[in-house]
């Protein structure tokens, strides 16, 4: 057949594991018309350990589930070093994929650092998905590097009829109180638990406030992209 061109949908869909976990399915389907059968079941580990989750909140009935994506990071040209020359690998940005369940309405947003979210129904009724990508560092060689950090992600839920923040959660990309570890973890579940103190189950815009339209790239539907963004 003809090669089909995904346009954005590479950057847009498959970096996020809502997605990624939906085609994978249809490959396994296809596989079981051809009498392979296999049980979505069994690979539930594996997109746990790919994605893992960062966290759970709830506000005004709706569940918000932030979890970890994939973002590509850009190799870059050859620069001179002691002995040398290096290309560095641009490893300040980074992706989460933020899912909503529940009535939005007209009447709710969810939005990150005051930018309302570009939300797409996915398969059940009232579920929602969309992907953020920000500036998790700076490191000294990157792309764009008069573009500040971003992190730590406030992620909330905002009553847009009251003009109000019901409340949410703040995701960091270090530890909270911006402690350095000095060693690996020594298993899954110590990598758990670092994980888990990254996410904190607060934040709050006070007073009146609704979240801002953010710019959108042409062809990029599901991506809030902060580096874009006033």
């Amino acid at each position: 057949q003809p090669l089909e061109s995904h346009g954005h949908k590479l950057r847009d869909d498959f970096l996020l594991p809502y997605f990624i976990e939906r085609d994978f399915r249809e490959v396994l389907s296809d596989l079981g018309d051809v009498g392979m059968k296999f049980e979505p079941d069994w690979f539930k580990a594996h997109l746990e350990f790919r994605f893992p989750l960062s966290g759970v909140f709830e506000q005004g009935g709706i569940e918000v589930e932030v979890r970890t994506a994939i973002e590509p990071w850009h190799v870059l040209g050859e620069e001179g070093v002691v002995g040398g020359t290096a290309r560095y690998v641009d490893s300040s940005l980074e992706r989460v994929q933020v899912r909503a369940k529940g009535d939005l309405g007209e009447r709710y947003s969810v939005a990150c650092n005051g930018w309302a979210l570009p939300l797409t129904p996915g398969d059940g009724p009232d579920d929602q998905v969309a992907g953020v990508r920000f500036r998790a560092w700076r490191p000294p060689s990157c792309l764009h590097p008069t573009i500040g950090v971003h992190s730590p992600l406030n992620i909330e839920v905002f009553d847009i009829v009251a003009g109000r923040s019901l409340g949410g959660c703040v995701h960091h990309v270090m530890h909270p109180g911006g402690k350095s570890y000095d060693t690996r973890p020594v298993n899954a579940l110590e990598a758990q638990g670092r994980r888990l103190a990254r996410f904190e189950q607060i934040g709050h815009t006070p007073g009146r406030a609704q979240p801002r339209q953010p710019k959108m790239p042409a062809g990029m539907q599901r991506t809030l992209d902060l580096r874009l963004q006033n």
